[in-house]
């Protein structure tokens, strides 16, 4: 469309303008006035298609300029038809001179719009125009009508002859006006500006003609073809690329330059005129009233305008800096806004971790050496979450912030890090007032919560370090996480000092794990088998397999030392399914022979995986046991949390137990113990903990403990299982109140594979069962 652009502007010049110039002198007054006609219509369709072609943002002003063009190109066109009509017999006003001085408001008008203030209010702009035209026309008054309408008595000239310099004053003004006040000159903003200069240049030859008595002929056409010419220069422009929509330009201002060097020569240029005025009318009928009192009031006209724009521009400034200061003010909150954000905990507004990382650096730094860090996290806030939803889980947060809040001293911090964790800064306490508001964070936090219609039972672990040089934040965050860890292993709700024992014990732990992957690597583990046996017959109908470890050259490793460590890592996963895969294995020839089934603990990581049912279904395939020769044996939290991973571990028990694969409850009585479970979720067997086990024969409760389980069991069609069976006692005690099976060390200790098999060998030759 640019290209485009340019074809026509450069066809409107070299068509239009060089015939006006150098063919229509030598067609006669007629002709050359026809031709003037023409080309003024033809510069009305270039600023009609100029604003088809580019759409310009102030497509009014162009139009108007297009309708200054109609009477113009108008004018010659009725004094080639009918020189001789007049339409004012008085004062000689022909039709020429009518149309001619129609095209002015249109032209004016246009101007006046064509210029786009940026920054600048409607009314500085009307103020600014009317001080354009005062000056103006204070200059007509003084350079033209004075010395030659006035001072010529002889001069008679038509009013409309009269009109020009005022009007030509007024165009030239608004055209300059048009320059000054543009935030993005173009070029068709100078192509205007020079068809301004082009009609006033005519308009003043034509009026000085007129008022020095001289012939028209062929002056009079050379003025109205620069006039033409002007237009065919306002054509031009519109056929212009630079006329087409432009983008905004953010925050554009007018030139400072510009709009100084236009309000100084309005403050200048009259005064001026007027000085001149006084030298050159030096008679005394000269300095009449009448001769001063137009451009006197003039002036002054101008001068109240112009400080009105001055106290406009004050105005204007005034309200930017207004703006600014508010757009600063703005500016300062969001920022502080945005720090807050970025320091405080959107949830509770407390401050997060960075903010209290920096608060416990300073304390560092300046060497305190009383005080204390603690950390607390909400015991059991998991199980809220994954119960009732999150936002639940979040109330509760919010809560435990506010009571949490009110314990606080001057001078104290309490900050979320993240999660269910909280941590609380108390620099000039001493250890027994430390010990005190743990006291007091673990009573406020034990009181029920009241939200959204469910009243919530929560605890808390505090874990505390003392502050003494020259343990750093990192150092002090790390020893009160573990006091916290220690504080959860010891039975949760309760506070722990940090010890360094327990970095030995974190010490320890690592280098477990680390044992403990190679070792899984290495194939350092086995397993050993502990019979079940029908309490009645005395038979081994069952053996539980437990994974046992024996480093090469070293002394075996107990499970209750390696099975937490592999848990934490998550190393259970590979160990256990590595155990599923060998009982399975080495069960299937005892099964085959004797009918004994094989149970294998399975851990909670494991039925979190999603391929664990098919796991089992693979190591079954393998080994040739059957389905029903297997027994799961979980512990009860897993099936009495909710949640993602609960579902996953019912789903896998519920599709194992379709196969034939039995679930039993391990250690029942020692967790949850709820009767929901037992009667909706998919258990076969319950295995009675061995804490249950009498210690004295003559311990009544231990024995109405004992048999309440079974009873409940043996209502509900679950096989039980006595564990920790240590005694005869314990086995006739178990055998009278019904219990099925027992599992302990009257029966067997855990042992190799080829034990198992000595074992079921002799029971089949000794007919046991």
């Amino acid at each position: 469309m640019l290209s485009r652009a340019r074809r026509w502007w450069w066809c409107w010049l070299l068509a239009v303008a060089a015939p006006l110039i150098l063919v229509s002198p030598a067609l006669g007054t007629t002709g050359e006035l026809t031709v003037y006609g023409l080309t003024g219509a033809c510069a009305v369709a270039a600023v009609v298609l100029g604003i088809r072609l580019h759409r310009p943002d102030r497509r009014l002003a162009w139009s108007l300029l297009a309708v200054a063009a109609v009477f113009v190109a108008a004018g010659p066109l009725a004094w080639a038809v009918a020189p001789d009509v007049i339409l004012v017999p008085g004062p000689g006003i022909t039709l020429f001179d009518a149309l001619f001085l129609a095209s002015y408001p249109a032209l004016i008008a246009g101007l006046a719009l064509l210029a786009d203030r940026s920054g600048v209010s409607r009314w500085a702009g009307l103020t600014e125009t009317g001080v354009v035209l005062c000056t103006g026309a204070v200059l007509a008054w003084v350079l033209l009508y004075d010395p030659y309408v006035l001072d010529n008595p002889a001069a008679h000239p038509n009013p409309v002859v009269i009109a020009y310099p005022f009007l030509d004053a007024l165009v030239m003004g608004l055209a300059v006006r048009l320059i000054v006040v543009q935030a993005r000159l173009t070029h068709p903003h100078l192509i205007v500006l020079a068809a301004a200069l082009l009609i006033a240049a005519s308009d003043v030859r034509y009026f000085l003609q007129v008022t020095r008595g001289e012939a028209l002929d062929g002056a009079m056409t050379l003025s109205v073809g620069a006039c033409i010419g002007a237009y065919v220069l306002i054509g031009a422009a519109a056929l212009h690329p630079g006329a087409a929509r432009l983008d905004p330009v953010p925050g554009a201002r007018v030139s400072a330059r510009r709009s100084l060097a236009l309000h100084v020569a309005l403050v200048v240029v009259s005064p001026l005129a007027m000085a001149h005025s006084l030298f050159t009318d030096r008679g005394p009928h000269d300095l009449g009233p009448h001769y001063l009192s137009v451009p006197l009031t003039l002036t002054a006209i101008g001068a109240v305008l112009l400080a009105v724009r001055m106290a406009l521009a004050i105005r204007l400034a005034e309200q930017q800096a207004a703006s600014l200061g508010r757009a600063l003010a703005e500016q300062a909150e969001l920022q502080e806004s945005m720090r807050r954000m970025a320091l405080h905990d959107n949830l509770t507004g407390l401050p997060n971790r960075h903010l209290f990382d920096e608060r416990l650096t300073l304390v560092c730094q300046a060497g305190q050496r009383r005080g204390a860090l603690l950390i607390l996290d909400l015991d059991g806030f998991k199980d809220v979450n994954d119960r009732l939803g999150h936002p639940i889980g979040d109330q509760l947060l919010i809560e435990a912030a506010d009571r949490l809040g009110r314990l606080l001293g001057p001078g104290e911090t309490l900050a979320r890090p993240g999660g269910d964790e909280f941590v609380m800064l108390l620099p000039a306490a001493g250890i027994a007032e430390v010990k005190a508001r743990a006291d007091a964070v673990l009573a406020t936090l034990r009181r029920p919560v009241e939200v959204s219609g469910h009243t919530l039972h929560v605890t808390a672990s505090v874990g505390i370090r003392r502050l003494a040089p020259p343990a750093g934040p990192d150092e002090l965050l790390s020893d009160a996480d573990l006091a916290l860890y220690a504080a959860k292993a010891a039975g949760k709700d309760r506070q722990e000092l940090f010890d360094p024992r327990l970095r030995r014990e974190q010490a320890e732990r690592i280098r477990m794990v680390e044992r403990l992957r190679a070792a899984v690597d290495a194939g350092e583990f086995a397993v050993h088998y502990q019979p079940i046996v029908a309490l009645r017959s005395g038979a081994s109908v069952s053996f539980e397999a437990l994974v046992r470890w024996t480093p090469p050259g070293q002394p075996p490793v107990g499970p209750d030392k390696f099975i937490p460590a592999a848990e934490d890592s998550g190393l259970i996963v590979a160990l256990g399914e590595w155990v599923l895969r060998q009982a399975c294995a080495e069960a299937a020839p005892w099964h085959r022979r004797h009918g004994t089934t094989i149970a294998v603990n399975v851990s909670p990581r494991q039925l979190a995986e999603p391929y664990f049912a098919d796991q089992v279904r693979q190591a079954l395939a393998d080994s040739g046991l059957p389905p029903n020769a297997l027994t799961i044996e979980i512990t009860e939290g897993v099936l009495v949390r909710s949640g993602a991973h609960t579902e996953l571990a019912l789903s896998h028990l519920s599709e194992l137990r379709a196969d034939g694969v039995r679930v039993a409850i391990d250690d029942f009585g020692t967790g949850y113990s709820s009767l929901a479970y037992l009667r909706d979720l998919p258990i076969d067997i319950l295995k009675i903990d061995r804490s249950f086990m009498p210690v004295d024969p003559a311990d009544a409760q231990q024995a109405a403990l004992v048999r309440a389980i079974v009873d409940l069991a043996r209502s509900l069609g679950l096989t039980t299982v006595a564990e920790g069976v240590e005694t005869a006692h314990h086995a006739e005690l178990l055998r009278t109140l019904g219990c099925d099976r027992g599992q302990g060390w009257l029966f067997g200790r855990p042992g190799p594979p080829t034990a198992a098999s000595i074992r079921l060998s002799a029971e089949s030759t000794v007919g046991i069962g």
